[in-house]
C-alpha cells in the first residue's frame, strides 16, 4: 500500500468511528467512552506516522507553498494533539465531554478534508515512485505503534 492510500484509509477509519460515535445514545456512556477511547488510538497513531515520516518526506521536496500547507497541517495536529490530551484524562460521563469530541470531529475532518483537496494530490505528484515504499515504512511504523499500545493497555 503506498502512504496516500494508506493516509486516506486511516482516514475513512477514523471518519466511521466519527459516525459510531455521532449515533451512541447521549446516556449510553461506556459505549461511548469506548468509541471515543478509539477515536483517540486512531488519531494518535495517524499523527505519528504523519508527523515522523509523511510530513518530513514531503516537506524534503516541497515547493514554498506546500510547505506552508504543511505547517498548517502540523498546526492542525497540535490542536487534535490537545483536544486528545483533553479527552483522555476523561471517563466519558463528564458533561463536557461529548461536545469537546464533537470539536475534535470538527477539526479532524477539516483537516481530513483539506489534506485530501490540497496536500496529498501535491504530495503524489512530487514523492511518485517513492510513494510505495515511504507507504511501507509508515505501515511497519503504524504496527509498532500498536504493539507498543496494546503490551500498554495490558499492564
Amino acid at each position: 500500500m503506498d502512504a496516500i492510500a494508506l493516509l486516506k484509509a486511516d482516514h475513512k477509519t477514523v471518519k466511521a468511528l466519527f459516525r459510531d460515535f455521532e449515533q451512541v445514545g447521549e446516556r449510553a456512556h461506556k459505549k461511548r467512552q469506548q468509541v471515543g477511547d478509539q477515536i483517540l488510538q486512531e488519531l494518535d497513531l495517524h499523527a505519528a506516522i504523519e508527523e515522523e515520516i509523511f510530513y518530513p518526506a514531503v516537506a524534503a521536496k516541497a515547493p514554498k507553498e506546500l510547505k506552508d500547507t504543511l505547517l498548517e497541517g502540523i498546526q492542525e495536529h497540535h490542536v487534535v494533539h490537545v483536544l486528545v490530551d483533553e479527552l483522555r484524562v476523561m471517563d466519558g460521563t463528564e458533561e463536557e465531554y461529548a461536545p469537546k469530541v464533537t470539536v475534535l470531529i470538527e477539526n479532524v475532518e477539516h483537516h481530513i478534508e483539506e489534506e485530501e483537496s490540497e496536500l496529498l494530490p501535491q504530495a503524489k505528484e512530487i514523492l511518485g515512485d517513492a510513494l510505495a515504499p515511504l507507504g511501507e515504512q509508515m505501515a511497519a511504523r503504524k504496527q509498532q505503534l500498536q504493539t507498543k499500545h496494546a503490551a500498554a493497555s495490558a499492564d
